[in-house]
């Protein structure tokens, strides 16, 4: 007995040791297996995209605590092209390409362009943009006129950039200038230093120079440095899945118009606006918006408006000047007509609390005429239209529309249908007739950019 339960304690022993190492080998299999995983294949099984990205006014930032930016947008919608969730990793800038080698992200997105340098570190997808390196000085200094008078001059850049490899090619070709680089500054940074005239010369993508012009009206954009060259998502190298799956996105977004809507949405009516008119902009909501800003942000709140929006319509509408007069006789800060003051419940249109309340009462009432228009950004531009030339006029716009074939609950069909009312083949068609509808398209593309203006302020504070 004694022998046989020897026996059996070592034969249950052994068989112990023998399923732990099953155990073992099936674990080391499935790690195996697991590592063997290409990027796109660990994203769909994880159902997440982990976007590696810079914080900028160009890339990606928080307004309001909600993402926004150019690259960020673009990746959202990579993400849903791959039904997937997005997850946002900024490490900084001189950290990017290390994130993507460790595994610590599947892309970069950061407004790159491609390079000889960056070639060798990762592989690159075909390109969305074309861009060229600038001079940026303040309007007051004069610049170099052509990149022999760079000769002595300082410029400031940031480490690790295509600026950075520009300056350093141009110094070793002979041009005796100087340069001090800077670590994880953003571009715009850089730009808003030259605005205050900390710093005398930077260098910035157009694309970037002609985003920060907006909001930095002292600045000149000058000789460029460079050919023009492609912006691209990066990815690792010999990652040919992920590469394929980003060129097939592109493409994608090319042909269905995504990529033509958040190009215009970023970088759209950026040259509408002179110097001029980008400083009085800034001057005046410094010296008049603060007048007004408690009661527009009150009244904002209590029809669910972002105040920023409004202070932007306010702006078209008068400049902030309680006594503006169009000539059709509409006055007072947000140019409420007598009809418009009677129906909204005010008496004095030239008091600006009431003006002010009138005005976003309206807008509210154009706003929820279309609830039946999903994309609540897209509703936006229809009551902001409708603000302007008239609900009647919006909705016969909208019959030309949809009469052409269109969607007429896009503001891309509503805004190429306006124009046609003020000629007669169309308004003869319409139940209100003739209208100068090209003007409600100008007014909602200033307003937007005034809104974006005020937005981005807002979000380079927390950069």
């Amino acid at each position: 007995m004694k022998a046989f339960l020897t026996k059996y304690f070592i034969f249950l022993s052994l068989l112990i040791v023998t399923l732990g190492l099953v155990r073992f080998c099936v674990l080391i299999h499935h790690q195996e297996v697991g590592s063997t995983l290409t990027t796109v294949e660990k994203i769909r099984k994880n159902g997440k995209l982990r976007l590696i990205t810079s914080k900028a006014i160009n890339t990606y930032y928080l307004y309001n605590n909600k993402p926004a930016g150019f690259e960020y947008d673009l990746a959202l919608e990579f993400a849903k092209f791959m039904n997937v969730e997005l997850d946002v990793i900024t490490p900084g800038w001189n950290n990017m390409f290390a994130y993507l080698k460790q595994g610590k992200g599947d892309f970069i997105a950061a407004g790159l362009p491609i390079t000889a340098p960056r070639l060798e570190e990762a592989d690159f997808s075909i390109p969305y943009m074309t861009i060229q390196q600038h001079m940026i000085h303040h309007n007051l200094i004069f610049g170099p006129k052509d990149i022999k008078d760079m000769e002595s001059k300082i410029f400031h850049v940031r480490r690790g950039t295509a600026y950075h490899d520009r300056v350093a090619e141009i110094k070793a070709s002979g041009v005796n200038l100087k340069y001090v680089l800077h670590n994880n500054i953003p571009t715009e940074e850089l730009i808003g230093m030259v605005h205050n005239r900390e710093i005398k010369f930077t260098i910035a993508d157009s694309n970037i120079a002609l985003l920060c012009r907006r909001f930095f009206p002292d600045i000149h954009i000058g000789i460029p440095i460079q050919e023009r060259e492609s912006l691209a998502w990066a990815v690792r190298k010999n990652d040919s899945e992920m590469l394929k799956q980003i060129n097939k996105f592109f493409l994608y977004a090319n042909n269905t118009g995504i990529l033509k809507r958040i190009t215009t949405k970023y970088y759209g009516n950026m040259d509408n606006f002179d110097a001029y008119e980008l400083k009085k902009f800034h001057e005046r909501i410094k010296k008049r918006l603060p007048e007004y800003k408690d009661v527009i942000k009150e009244e904002s709140a209590k029809h669910g408006f972002d105040w920023h929006l409004i202070a932007a319509v306010v702006y078209q509408e008068s400049q902030f000047d309680p006594d503006a007069k169009s000539f059709t006789n509409v006055r007072g800060l947000m140019q409420v007509t007598e009809n418009t003051a009677k129906e909204m419940g005010i008496k004095n249109r030239h008091d600006p609390q009431q003006s002010i309340r009138a005005g976003i009462k309206y807008l509210a009432l154009m706003y929820k005429r279309f609830n039946y228009i999903k994309d609540e950004s897209q509703r936006l531009l229809f009551a902001l239209a409708s603000y302007n030339i008239g609900y009647g006029h919006v909705k016969d716009a909208m019959g030309l529309a949809k009469q052409k074939g269109d969607d007429p609950n896009t503001w891309k069909a509503l805004e190429a249908a306006l124009p046609l009312l003020c000629k007669a083949k169309y308004y003869n068609q319409t139940k209100y007739g003739y209208a100068r509808g090209w003007e409600p398209v100008l007014y909602v593309e200033r307003i937007q950019t005034y809104f974006d203006i005020l937005k981005q302020k807002k979000a380079a504070i927390t950069l």
